[in-house]
């Protein structure tokens, strides 16, 4: 009796996607662990600080619609790993910075802009990736995986890069980054594919699982191993989403929390709650492992109640009630006096925050299908410029009115995100009224290789 093998490659994939993740997220936030060491050397101060480490997400947030297109067009393969190339170049670039150059915070600014507008393939790809490989029941799981890497990476940033910066100097930091990420992206190129019928380790099984599981494009059963012709981008229709806009707002205000604690919380820790460089390492790390734990959580929770309950309950109210959790984590962090037990309360705020994360790139892979690229790279524009919005404002509002007023305005976003949730409905995709496509990449004439 012959017994079909079974693969899981696109496991495999969502793995490393999660690698490229802390991959990424080491390369936005080393600058932060960094930063008074760099604010020192070329007298720069928070608010100009400030001003870097907005560059990088207006650059960031600005090219997601671009990214979004190259990785519908060129597919997840080449258009992430030449992103991989390119935030390794830009990453070198802040470390052979001369230390006696003029306007060196115009030059940091510069860089640390291409640096963001490189980064921004990342997650459109990966999204393009999930909505050609991983079944609607696995969404929330895969999606947590590949943003838990935001987590992970962000949250080994801190002691790793102290022990490189007091050991070696700050510039160590950021030649370390840009070794890493060539690593990833060299992996990436050699055993990614942009689709799983292009995959020679896709079992047929595997395969069959996938279709299966999508919700679009199960019309034929034929299986050829061909370079894929992309579909059409479906404009018309994306535009016409009265919950598209919800979603950028409520991703707005996601980002706008999120950098608060990639940008300022390691600072926060040691100028305000009074914390040494080692001490500030250590509590640095609890919000990013709190991110890394709730975003896989969050992510298999919303399989499991999308499951059981349905769309609206699985991807919407689950992020809904994270937002206003997340406000009140914030809200009580920022008032105790105790400085460690702020630490905790805080982490415990950014692990709520990503409970939601996966719901909000599963929402855009369940709504636009195969245009997920664009419509995920347009929601993750508005979270994108929440991020550089705190990255500038936090240091402001908290220089005049006390970072307890920074923190509770971030709870006030957090409320606004949660708001924005309750007027998204996944179960109505773009392409539920239109009929079944063949997807081009898949065409074959009847009597080559049918699948079972």
């Amino acid at each position: 009796m012959h017994v079909e093998r079974t693969t899981r490659v696109r496991l495999f994939l969502a793995f490393w996607l999660f690698i490229i993740s802390g991959v990424a997220f080491l390369d936005r936030t080393n600058i932060s662990i960094a930063g008074l060491q760099i604010s020192r050397e070329y007298g720069l101060g928070n608010q100009r600080l400030g001003w870097i480490f907005s560059a990088f997400l207006i650059g960031y947030a600005g090219f997601q619609l671009p990214a979004g297109v190259l990785a519908a067009r060129f597919g997840p393969r080449k258009v992430l790993a030449l992103g991989v190339v390119w935030w390794g170049i830009a990453t070198a670039l802040t470390a052979v910075l001369p230390s006696t150059i003029n306007h060196a915070v115009f030059l940091l600014i510069g860089i640390r802009f291409v640096l963001g507008a490189g980064e921004a393939v990342i997650y459109p790809a990966a999204n393009q990736f999930v909505a050609y490989w991983v079944p609607q029941q696995e969404r929330g799981f895969v999606n947590g995986l590949i943003f838990a890497g935001v987590g992970a990476g962000s949250g080994l940033t801190p002691p790793l890069l102290t022990w490189l910066i007091v050991a070696h100097g700050w510039r160590s930091a950021f030649w370390f980054s840009a070794v890493v990420g060539s690593i990833a992206g060299a992996v990436w190129w050699i055993f990614a594919r942009d689709t799983p019928e292009e995959h020679p380790g896709v079992s047929r099984a595997e395969l069959k699982e996938i279709r299966n599981g999508l919700g679009y494009a199960r019309a034929t059963k034929s299986f050829v191993r061909t370079e894929p012709e992309r579909e059409p981008i479906s404009w018309k229709a994306i535009f016409a989403r009265k919950d598209l806009a919800a979603l950028m707002a409520g991703y707005f205000s996601f980002g706008y929390i999120a950098w608060v604690f990639f940008s300022w919380f390691f600072l926060y820790m040691a100028q305000v709650r009074g914390f040494d460089l080692k001490q500030s390492a250590r509590f640095a790390m609890l919000p990013f492992l709190c991110m890394t734990v709730f975003s896989l959580a969050g992510g298999a929770l919303s399989d499991r109640l999308t499951r059981t309950h349905g769309l609206r309950v699985g991807r919407c109210y689950l992020a809904s009630i994270s937002l206003f959790a997340t406000a009140i984590f914030l809200v009580l962090g920022s008032q105790v006096r105790s400085p460690a037990l702020a630490g905790v309360i805080l982490a415990g705020g950014a692990g709520a925050l990503y409970m939601s994360q996966s719901t909000f790139w599963s929402v855009s892979v369940d709504i636009a299908g195969r245009s997920s690229g664009v419509f995920s790279s347009m929601v993750n524009m508005g979270g994108q410029f929440g991020g550089a919005l705190t990255a500038s404002l936090t240091p402001w509002i908290a220089q005049r009115y006390g970072w307890t007023a920074s923190f509770a305005v971030a709870a006030a976003m957090a409320v606004v995100g949660a708001l924005c949730w309750l007027v998204v409905h996944p179960e109505r995709a773009l392409e539920a009224d239109e009929p079944e496509i063949v997807p081009k990449f898949v065409l074959a004439s009847k009597d080559q290789n049918v699948m079972p």
